[in-house]
């Protein structure tokens, strides 16, 4: 089975409810208003992107991260808002072993506990498993992250394990981060057809 991830291509995910299109460096003027307005944003995450400086620094990091290959940055539109909503990315991407990772979302305050999200996740998981052809989706959060954890969670992720002490965030504190993961039999043997309901249901 061919791993199918041209990181230089530029891949359109979209429904009617959410379009992801790859990140670019002029999406700065797009998602800064959330940098200046909402740092509470990066509360739990390893990367920080409050403010000016912030943000620049988190898209440049991204960019160059894209050019070597081993990450996939998109930015998030809300079609029913007509609003740039936030942005993820696949990470850690490893053809060899037919696997990445899937994280450094965040959406926007107005965004969170709706489903876009789901929207999201199910292009994403979608792209991953049947273009791709990834066997293995890995997730990881902050393990004091609740609301994260219970978001992945509700998409079908299995949760693995805990990593003790396991990465520094931008305060300097350390943090313990869990494991979650989807996989491709998992994906094809009922976690898509579960989170397609959830669409069309009033289930968060």
């Amino acid at each position: 089975m061919a791993f199918n991830f041209d990181t230089t291509a530029d891949y359109i995910l979209e429904d009617e409810h959410v379009l992801l299109r790859p990140l670019q460096a002029d999406d700065y003027e797009r998602l800064l208003p959330y940098a200046i307005n909402e740092p509470d944003t990066w509360q739990f995450s390893l990367v920080q992107a409050a403010g000016e400086a912030g943000m620049k620094k988190y898209i440049d990091d991204a960019l160059a991260a894209k050019a070597t290959g081993k990450e996939y940055p998109f930015i998030v539109f809300d079609k029913l808002t007509n609003t740039y909503a936030g942005s993820t990315r696949f990470y850690d991407i490893q053809p060899a072993q037919l696997s990445l990772q899937l994280g450094y979302t965040w959406y926007g305050e107005k965004f969170r506990g709706t489903k876009l999200n789901k929207h999201c996740k199910l292009l994403l998981l979608g792209f991953a498993f049947e273009q791709i052809r990834a066997e293995r989706v890995e997730f990881r959060a902050d393990n004091a992250n609740q609301r994260s954890i219970a978001a992945m969670k509700s998409i079908g992720c299995t949760v693995e394990g805990v990593l003790r002490n396991h990465g520094q965030k931008a305060d300097g504190t350390r943090r313990d981060s869990i494991i979650l993961s989807i996989l491709r039999d998992e994906w094809f043997g009922g976690v898509k057809e579960k989170l397609k309901g959830k669409l069309v249901s009033n289930t968060k």
